[in-house]
């Protein structure tokens, strides 16, 4: 493995701690446990896509959050490229949250 070539678990790790850092400004539940992550890939030398999703079409960060997403993954050390794609396919529910998100926002 080269010095420029990072273990692409250990990136990939590192970019969901990252992403675990972002918050929905309305919600006080990272978008991760939210449900809204819904791709994380790293390509060869450390290109990084991401797939995610919005509460709904009309959220008012929706260019406020996959920005942060992808400023927060390009500080990591060794990344390349990042790439954030915004889908609502499927759309997103309350289904797709984790349990600790659930309890959080009192949906348990």
């Amino acid at each position: 493995m080269s010095e420029v070539e990072i273990d692409q678990t250990e990136l990939k790790n590192k970019a969901l701690e990252a992403i675990q850092t972002v918050y929905d400004p309305e919600i006080p539940v990272n978008i991760f446990e939210l449900g809204l992550i819904y791709e994380v890939s790293v390509f060869p030398v450390n290109n990084i896509f991401v797939q995610m999703t919005l509460t709904s079409p009309n959220c008012p960060a929706a260019q406020s959050m996959p920005a942060e997403v992808e400023t927060k993954i390009k500080a990591i050390e060794g990344v390349n490229e990042v790439t954030v794609e915004i889908t609502f396919d499927p759309s997103w529910s309350q289904e797709m949250m984790s349990e600790a998100a659930k309890l959080e926002l009192g949906f348990m």
